[in-house]
């Protein structure tokens, strides 16, 4: 999801790389939800975090649309994203005591927070946002301890492969008629969401599916 705003307006002005130190560590949040709450369709879910879901709650797609997830039209593209539930839009996997229920397989959106994306030609580099978090002592934390993510490097390599490939299927669809265009939508939502994510090689399975869907569609 793209933002229409200036990287300097809600950032500290500088841009991250994993191996840097950042002051986002909240240290456990202390009993704090903001970030959990009127976030609206802002969380969007790669097919990695489909599979973490997954994996993690021993529901399937469909079952996690049921609850705890909705579909949104994003940059042309109907992609999956964590769902705000009542008057408060509060995160659906958030218990009774605050805290989210997911904590070790939390989408990677949620696992940046306060940090965001800042793309570029060949890959990402991070960025702080300023206003997001209300914590004001947040401490200096290393970027890819915050994330906590294994195999950090091939993982962003797939998020900017991802990114790439959105990218491309959104430029292709703004030519198509509205029939072609849903099917195409379709399409991709069942290629990387609705086909269950058998075993643990992720990467493998999501690059295999990636050449198919691309020799598909002629990309």
């Amino acid at each position: 999801m793209r933002r229409n705003v200036r990287l300097e307006d809600i950032s500290d002005g500088k841009l991250y790389t994993a191996q840097d130190m950042v002051r986002a560590d909240c240290r456990g949040c202390r009993g704090c939800s903001a970030c959990c709450h009127g976030m609206g369709s802002s969380i969007l879910l790669d097919p990695r975090d489909i599979w973490l879901l997954t994996k993690g709650t021993g529901k399937d797609f469909e079952g996690l649309l049921a609850e705890h997830a909705e579909l949104v039209l994003s940059d042309g593209i109907v992609l999956p994203c964590l769902r705000m539930a009542g008057t408060e839009e509060t995160c659906t996997f958030l218990d009774r005591e605050g805290r989210c229920s997911i904590h070790p397989f939390r989408p990677g959106i949620c696992r940046m927070f306060p940090l965001g994306r800042y793309y570029e030609e060949t890959g990402f580099r991070y960025f702080l946002q300023v206003h997001e978090c209300p914590k004001k002592d947040r401490t200096k934390v290393r970027v890819r301890s915050w994330l906590d993510i294994p195999d950090l490097k091939r993982y962003e390599t797939y998020i900017f492969d991802w990114h790439s490939f959105l990218k491309v299927c959104e430029r292709e669809s703004e030519g198509l008629d509205g029939d072609s265009l849903k099917i195409l939508q379709m399409y991709l939502l069942r290629a990387f969401y609705q086909t269950p994510w058998d075993g643990e090689d992720f990467y493998g399975e999501f690059y295999r599916r990636l050449a198919q869907v691309k020799e598909k569609l002629g990309l």
